[in-house]
């Protein structure tokens, strides 16, 4: 199975937009798996025997606006005489470097397995935006458990909102961190 880059951006957006998490697809020696909902900074590598690739953002973030370059014309009475040259190393895999964390931030981290709610609603605002302030013990999102709606509250810091990790309506994990703080 042959998978060209438009085709691999357009299977990433048609999977971002539904609710699956992961997605095998095996083909002859060809094997892709793509995740949904986990850390960008948590490296992932490909199967063993395979060449490793470790990305370093969300995929469909990487992938977002491919650019390519179109075949050069080729006049066909000369095209007999032009030699391809031998298939060289994969090319390597795009991928962003994320923004460098401030080590005094503090993160709000997942108390559970959960979908990620920034508002108490659709229609309300969400409980806060990057660049607000919060107050210890001051909902800062909900996340959806076994049909119950949690609180996550800032219940040890204060400060100032500098990140937000998670999209809304996306899938958590324990352990996640999704937001982090630049404590007063």
């Amino acid at each position: 199975m042959q998978l060209d880059l438009n085709q691999l951006c357009e299977l990433l957006t048609v999977l971002d937009q539904t609710g699956i998490s992961e997605l095998t697809l095996k083909s002859g020696e060809l094997e892709l798996t793509v995740r949904k909902g986990i850390q960008a900074n948590e490296p992932r590598t490909v199967a063993v025997g395979h060449p490793v690739v470790t990305t370093l953002a969300p995929i469909a973030e990487t992938f977002a606006s491919p650019t390519l370059a179109s075949p050069p014309a080729v006049d066909q009475n000369s095209a007999a005489n032009i030699t391809t040259p031998a298939p060289s190393a994969p090319a390597p895999v795009l991928a962003s470097v994320p923004a460098p964390v401030d080590t005094k931030w503090v993160s709000i981290i997942s108390p559970m397995v959960g979908t990620f709610y920034r508002a108490a609603a659709p229609d309300e605002p969400p409980f806060v935006a990057l660049g607000d302030r919060i107050k210890v013990g001051q909902t800062v999102c909900i996340i959806e458990a076994m049909k119950l709606m949690n609180e996550i509250d800032a219940d040890e810091v204060s400060g100032q909102v500098m990140e937000i990790l998670v999209q809304n309506g996306e899938p958590v994990e324990y352990g996640q961190v999704l937001m982090r703080i630049n404590p007063d």
